[in-house]
């Protein structure tokens, strides 16, 4: 019975796709109208919507004639770069998939109507390959949506935590906002590569910025400083809050490792004296 139904499949599927293809403009036009009527893709403009219809529709019905949807995985991922950036939700990817589902199934319905037997024939082939073609769409959008929001939490976070160079072997990598774990460990990364990158002997660490941190995170800069002096450098933490050093305090860490200073400028001070710079004032210099 199953292998009846797969050849009684394969006979109708190039009937499907041909009348598809015969109707390819009043179909693609129909889902395009339907698109807007439902306020999807609002982001993009009309020509932009019948653009991209038009692309999907042929890689639809190209699926259906060929049963691969290598080419409309491709395409998937070529779209959601595309249109991700305009804001574009996931919602709306589906629902126009599952429009179009419904517009070529409207047209199967009016072309077999007539005959109830072959319309249930039709539909047993066009049914499931439809399905198959808007789960790999909807899949495709996610994984790339899901890539790109890891791409911009990434960049967010290298903006947060730029390392500066302000002179010679001394880096300031200045914390503001909150420190969680993930945004700690990113720290560490891009501080180590820093040090590396500027050959750098003392870095300060300013964490006037930061609000609180717990156990795991205070360890993680226990951790940053060890790691730092194994590079090489030194590692100055300034503005240090009463209720972080109370926090650091009750929860254990070893002050021993981290030398802190007040504030940034006499950390910055603090730095240049290791580094064998003479720290003059400019009154002073003139008496």
């Amino acid at each position: 019975m199953m292998t009846e139904q797969a050849d009684m499949n394969g006979l109708l599927l190039p009937e499907l796709v041909a009348h598809l293809r015969e109707h390819r403009t009043a179909l693609r036009q129909e889902w395009a109208t339907r698109i807007t009527d439902a306020h999807l893709l609002s982001s993009m403009t009309a020509q932009e919507v019948f653009s991209e219809a038009t692309a999907v529709y042929d890689n639809y019905v190209e699926v259906l004639e060929t049963g691969s949807v290598e080419a409309l995985q491709h395409y998937a991922r070529d779209l959601s770069e595309r249109i991700i950036p305009r804001g574009v939700e996931t919602h709306e990817v589906v629902g126009i998939v599952l429009l179009l589902r419904d517009v070529l199934a409207r047209s199967l319905f009016e072309k077999y109507h007539q005959d109830f037997a072959l319309l249930n024939r039709v539909l047993d082939a066009y049914e499931p390959a439809a399905n198959r073609i808007a789960n790999t769409v909807a899949v495709s959008f996610v994984d790339q949506r899901e890539r790109v929001i890891r791409q911009q939490q990434d960049s967010i976070l290298e903006l947060s935590t730029p390392v500066l160079q302000v002179r010679e072997r001394l880096l300031i990598l200045p914390i503001i906002g909150v420190l969680d774990s993930p945004r700690a460990n990113q720290l560490t990364e891009q501080l180590l590569l820093g040090i590396r990158s500027h050959r750098a002997k003392v870095v300060v660490v300013d964490i006037t910025g930061v609000p609180d941190v717990d156990e795991a995170v205070a360890n993680s800069l226990v951790r940053t400083v060890d790691a730092s002096r194994l590079m090489g450098a030194d590692v100055i933490i300034t503005g240090l809050s009463a209720k972080i050093a109370q926090i650091l305090v009750t929860i254990g860490v070893d002050l021993n490792k981290v030398h802190t200073v007040g504030d940034l400028q006499g950390g910055i001070e603090e730095a240049e004296r290791r580094l064998g710079f003479q720290v003059t004032r400019i009154s002073d210099a003139r008496t």
